[in-house]
């Protein structure tokens, strides 16, 4: 197992009656994309700003590559790398003044080769408020990275983006982490964290409702898997339910079937086809998807 770039254990803060964080323990690894999931209010701000060293623990330990964030400020500096979601810049500033500033902060030559590398070469002279979107998130986590951190701290990197915008950010994202990079990722986008983390915890209440890696987590609900089948010779339509599957709806010559034993339920509905005589076209397995398994979490209170 690959050694933790970042640990907590135990973590509690509040805000005078309220527990936003009740000693949760947490471990990310080192290389990996770490995704941080939770409703509003559940805790998550709170734990990243705790790591960050913005905010002071009220009990519990914590680690950021080795540092204490808590009294390593110095030095969690160098190593951390933080895109906060509502990050600003004066408007009339440059993109190449941006990081100008931001590497002689850090004592470093300027690092424009991030502002190209993120595909920012045409916009080093642009003032920041004529920055898309996309450019402006982009630029961030150049600024991020300036820096040369170990560890990156990602808050909903990719809101507000257009898809072409989305893309982009996810391939920065994963060349990231091929350099060898953590990256610890908040967001509320069930489908970015289930394409990109390597492994997620949900957040819930002030505590840790579920980790692991995406299939991990999905697995371990009571959402049943669906399996969409059509035959040449139609022998599973009109549907009828069958073992362990159970028919929901039929259109344009394919079944849809439920079932919470997804090889029981492909097993029966196949061993129909054959007796049948007929012969399968086409079959799709879904398993609950990780939004499913976030909501079934959420309004279930579930704690792990």
């Amino acid at each position: 197992m690959a050694e933790a770039a970042i640990t907590v254990q135990g973590l509690i803060k509040r805000y005078g009656p309220t527990t936003a964080v009740n000693g949760i323990d947490l471990e990310v690894r080192k290389g990996e994309i770490f995704g941080l999931l939770g409703p509003n209010g559940a805790g998550k701000t709170t734990t990243l700003e705790c790591l960050e060293g913005i905010r002071k623990a009220d009990g519990g330990r914590m680690t950021v590559d080795g540092c204490n964030p808590q009294s390593d400020g110095k030095e969690l500096r160098r190593r951390l790398g933080v895109q906060l979601q509502s990050s600003s810049l004066p408007d009339t500033m440059h993109a190449d003044e941006a990081m100008s500033l931001v590497c002689a902060w850090h004592g470093l030559q300027p690092r424009f080769d991030l502002l190209r590398g993120f595909g920012l070469e045409t916009s080093l002279k642009k003032q920041y408020h004529a920055l898309s979107t996309g450019q402006k998130r982009r630029l961030h986590l150049a600024l991020a990275l300036a820096g040369g951190p170990a560890v990156v701290v990602l808050d909903e990197p990719t809101a507000g983006l257009d898809v072409q915008g989305r893309a982009q950010l996810h391939d920065a994202i994963r060349a990231l982490k091929a350099e060898g990079i953590t990256i610890l990722l908040a967001t509320h986008d069930m489908a970015e964290a289930e394409t990109l983390c390597d492994r997620l915890a949900i957040m819930i209440h002030g505590n840790v409702a579920a980790v692991g890696t995406p299939v991990q987590v999905t697995a371990a609900g009571h959402g049943e898997t669906r399996i969409i089948v059509r035959t040449m010779n139609g022998s599973l339509l009109p549907g009828l339910s069958m073992g362990s599957a159970r028919f929901t709806k039929a259109s344009e010559g394919y079944g849809e079937w439920m079932c919470s034993d997804a090889a029981a339920g492909v097993i029966d509905l196949l061993r129909k086809v054959q007796t049948a005589g007929d012969t399968v076209e086409d079959l799709r397995v879904e398993r609950p998807s990780l939004e499913e398994r976030f909501l079934e979490l959420v309004e279930g209170g579930e704690h792990k």
